[in-house]
């Protein structure tokens, strides 16, 4: 429920990319998610918990997604429904590079770590450059999430990107910085998938 409602947040509550960006990734990483999904939406808006459980703690907050108290209950009922017809009828929206902001991270989770969290504007006055920050990254991150950055990178740089999609790619993760000169965005990431 909480990955559904958080594709849908910074747009609005009836915007179809962003439930296609949730179906799209969970299709491909986790489908069996989707009907549990639908399950605890559907559960929560016919059961919503009062304002004390809320405040307890006892009950998930649904995050804010712009619509008024009174309409999060349909809303959410809408939601259950659609992915009820997804998985119903087996359509999965076919694969594709992400389209939103929550798509981009859902699927790139360790790189966005690594460019939101090492390559912010404070990298030069930190690091002095980002060879040295990807050094402090690579000596204190467990080998096993090395790996999964480096299968995101490979599976980033497999995706028919031009570097125009490269750039929109870095700063949807979080860098904040421009690669290293002389390197284009998508030269940079495949440099870093070979030190990786």
């Amino acid at each position: 429920m909480d990955q559904v409602v958080r594709a849908h947040l910074g747009r609005t509550p009836d915007d179809e990319e962003a439930l296609e960006a949730y179906l799209r990734h969970s299709w491909r990483t986790r489908p069996w998610a989707i009907a549990t999904a639908a399950y605890q939406l559907r559960e929560y808006a016919r059961t919503p918990p009062g304002r004390l459980r809320l405040r307890l703690g006892e009950f998930y907050p649904v995050p804010d997604v712009g619509l008024p108290d009174s309409e999060i209950q349909a809303w959410l009922l809408t939601l259950a429904e659609r992915l009820s017809q997804s998985v119903d009828n087996g359509a999965a929206p076919k694969p594709a590079t992400p389209r939103t902001h929550w798509e981009w991270h859902a699927r790139f989770p360790e790189l966005g770590q690594l460019l939101g969290g090492w390559f912010s504007q404070d990298t030069v006055d930190e690091f002095g450059d980002h060879d040295l920050a990807l050094q402090e990254y690579t000596n204190e991150t467990d080998p096993g999430l090395l790996a999964q950055l480096a299968g995101e990178l490979r599976d980033l740089l497999a995706l028919p990107l031009g570097e125009s999609d490269y750039v929109l790619a870095l700063t949807e993760l979080g860098m904040e910085v421009d690669p290293p000169w002389p390197l284009s965005a998508g030269a940079w990431l495949a440099e870093l998938s070979e030190t990786i």
